[in-house]
C-alpha cells in the first residue's frame, strides 16, 4: 500500500509539472524556434544613430544579443561574445548587434563603454523587438543566430559554457 501511495504521489507531481509547463511560452521563454524565419518587422536603431532592418542584413550571418545594463549574466557573457565571436568574425560577412532592453540612450552608451565592447548596441524601447522573439515576461541574456537567408539556426538562454560553445560551433559552420 505504501508503494502505491508513493506511485500516486509521483504521478500527481509529474502531472502537475506537465500542466504547468504547458502554459509556459515557447522554449525557455522563446516564441520562435530554430528553422523559423526571424521576425524582421522592426528597425534597429544603434547608439551611433545608424539604422538597420533585419531584411537589410540578408546575405550576412547575424547574431542578435538581447541584453540590459542591469543584467549580471549579460555582463558575464559579453566579454566572451566580444573576444570569441565578434572579433573573430566581424570582417567575414557577420554582424552582431546587442539589443538593449528598454533603457534610454545615455544608459546604453555608458553600458557599452563600461563593458568595453566594440560590437554595436541598439535600443529596444518597450522591449518591442525582444517581444518578437520571446515572451516579454521572460528575461534577457539571449542570443539568436540567424543564417544568410534570415532563418534562425540557434538560440541561447543565460550564459552556460556548454551552450556558448555550441553557439560558437554553429557559427563556425556558417563560414
Amino acid at each position: 500500500m505504501k508503494s502505491f501511495k508513493c506511485a500516486v504521489s509521483i504521478l500527481s507531481l509529474l502531472s502537475f509539472v506537465v500542466i504547468l509547463t504547458s502554459f509556459m511560452p515557447g522554449d525557455r521563454g522563446y516564441i520562435v524556434k530554430p528553422g523559423d524565419i526571424a521576425p524582421s518587422d522592426y528597425t534597429l536603431i544603434l547608439t551611433n544613430g545608424k539604422k538597420y532592418n533585419l531584411d537589410d542584413l540578408k546575405g550576412k550571418i547575424v547574431l542578435l544579443q538581447f541584453t540590459a545594463s542591469w543584467c549580471s549574466v549579460c555582463r558575464k557573457e559579453m566579454p566572451h561574445l566580444e573576444a570569441d565571436i565578434w572579433k573573430k568574425y566581424k570582417d567575414k560577412g557577420f554582424i552582431m548587434i546587442g539589443i538593449d532592453r528598454d533603457e534610454p540612450m545615455d544608459v546604453v552608451q555608458k553600458f557599452r563603454r563600461d563593458m568595453k565592447i566594440s560590437y554595436p548596441l541598439a535600443l529596444d524601447p518597450g522591449a518591442d523587438i525582444f517581444g518578437r522573439f520571446a515572451d516579454k515576461k521572460s528575461g534577457v541574456t539571449r542570443n539568436v543566430l540567424i543564417d544568410r537567408n534570415g532563418k534562425i539556426i540557434f538560440l541561447t538562454r543565460l550564459y552556460d559554457k556548454k551552450e556558448f560553445n555550441e553557439l560558437k560551433r554553429k557559427l563556425a559552420e556558417q563560414f
